[in-house]
Parts: C-alpha cells; structure tokens; sequence
C-alpha cells in the first residue's frame, strides 16, 4: 500500500516529468521552427575554380602596371585582408562616394555593376563592398579622383573597351572572351560557383563532392529552370562555354539583373535552382533567411 508521503513524491515526480516533457518538445518545435523558416540554402560545394581580375583599359598600359603593383602591395601589406575582413569576418564596411564625372579633372573611372554583394553594391547613394574598397585606396594611390559609373553587368567590359571607362571592377571572372574588350590585370580572388536551392530541398543533401553534384545537375532535362545573373560565369556553366571549359547542361537557363533577383523567384516557385559565385550567394541567402 501505498502511503501518503509516497503519494505526495509520486504525483510530485509526474509533474516534473510533465514539466520535462513539455520543454523538449518546446525545444524540438523550436527547432523545427528554425528549419522550417530557412528559405533557401547553398550547397557547399563548388563547382567551378575561377579567378578575379580587374579589366583595364587596352590603352592604358602603364595603368595595368600601376594596377598590378597595386594588387600586389595591398596583398603583402595587408590592406587586401582587411578589406575582406570587413565582409566575410564581421567588420564594418566603409561606405565609397563617387565623384561626378568631368573630363577636366583627373579622374579614375570604373564600370562596375553594383548588384554583386559582397563586391560591390549599394546602400542608399554609397557603394559598398570588396571591390569598390580597393578603387577607393587604388584611387587614392594614385592621385586621382574616383568616379564610379553603374551599369548592367553585360556592359561592364564593353564600357572599358570603348574607352568610356579605365577600368572595370566587377566581381570579373577572366575569360577570352572578355579580353577581347579588356586586358585584365593580375588575378585578386579566387572564386568558384555554388547552387542555392529553397530551404526544404533535399535534391543534394547526399552529396559529398563536385562530381555527385554535377552527375545531378547533368541529369536535369529542359524543364529544369536555373536562374542565374545575366551575363556571369553562372550562366555561362549552364548554357556552356568552351573558353572556360564548361560542357553546359540541358536545364534551361532563366538570367535575371541580379542574383538576388533570381533567389527571389526561387523563392516565388518559379525556379527550381540558381546557380551564383560563392561569395554573393552566401550574402544573398544569410539576407534573406535572416528575414525570414
């Protein structure tokens, strides 16, 4: 039999285990939560090994050395970390004006195409990011004043070929098909390409390396829609380009003005997968999950 004190104990365990069970599942709706509320993700593994260049004006020779010098001081020195540091390590980027332009004056013109986080973008009427960071310093360096000039990404090098511009500083893949407009300088960054897919997706989940996911990629048939900026190494990869080595896949290839673009559609359902360099498409998704 049962006593009183017993009784007492007894109903004051079930409580506790009550009281237990209620936080761990609290803690597992909790975390379900959270995977649920991440819109879309990146599949961390690259599929493409890239460099960056600037491109420089073809009549501008002795600009190319300066820009060369350039890169290579502010890698030994440091300034390059830094940079980067103030976007990939949780610094504090430093907003970039640009100048009006005026043939009178000495100025340092850039083509970028500020729709590219963490290399260049916009916050209000201020350039952001990598790149614009180091026209900034390159500038300085130089004695000149900076002038900035926003355009689409398909104009960027057409821009510096027709000496509209000196320099084009865009998040540049190097490709011969963009010397034919540009001499590009020494490489600065090495990049690569990853897929972003919606959160839920579990298509690559499996995957281990480059080969597991291009052996699903390359199984994709035309009704597979991969966004992508237009005119970037991204829809080069799916469209194939033989200047770069790419085969192409069967997917059709949907461009957009911008990555950020192409995930947002991702998100709306009309696209199955987008396909960005590594360093915006971890910006892009960090912005947006941190939305959701």
């Amino acid at each position: 039999m049962i006593n009183f004190r017993e009784e007492k104990v007894m109903k004051k365990s079930v409580k506790i285990l009550s009281v237990l069970m209620a936080i761990v599942l609290m803690v597992a709706a909790f975390a379900a939560c959270g995977e649920s509320t991440a819109k879309v993700k990146v599949i961390d593994i690259k599929l493409t090994n890239e460099e960056y260049a600037f491109g420089v004006d073809k009549n501008q020779p002795e600009l190319l050395e300066q820009v060369n010098a350039f890169i290579k001081e502010i890698k030994e020195d440091g300034t390059f970390k830094e940079i980067c540091d103030k976007y990939f390590a949780g610094g504090t980027p430093t907003p970039v004006e640009s100048a009006q332009e005026d043939p009178t004056k000495d100025q340092l013109v850039v083509a970028t195409n500020a729709a590219f986080e963490p290399f260049e973008y916009m916050d209000g009427d201020k350039y952001l990011g990598i790149d614009m960071e180091i026209a900034a310093a390159l500038a300085e360096k130089l004695g000149k004043e900076l002038v900035i000039k926003n355009m689409d990404f398909d104009a960027v090098c057409l821009s510096v070929g027709q000496h509209k511009c000196d320099i084009a500083m865009a998040g540049l893949t190097v490709s011969e098909k963009r010397e034919e407009y540009v001499t590009f300088s020494d490489s600065y960054y090495e990049a690569s390409q990853k897929v972003i897919v919606k959160g839920d997706d579990t298509t690559f989940d499996e995957c281990k390396t480059k080969e597991d996911v291009e052996k699903i990629l390359n199984g994709f048939d035309s009704t597979v829609k991969i966004g992508g900026q237009q005119g970037t190494t991204g829809q080069s990869y799916v469209e194939g380009n033989a200047d770069l080595d790419f085969a192409g896949l069967a997917a059709t290839f949907t461009p957009y003005k911008s990555a950020s673009l192409a995930v947002q559609d991702l998100i709306n359902g009309n696209l199955d997968y987008v396909i960005v360099d590594e360093a915006p498409a971890d910006a892009i998704v960090n912005a947006i999950n941190a939305m959701a």
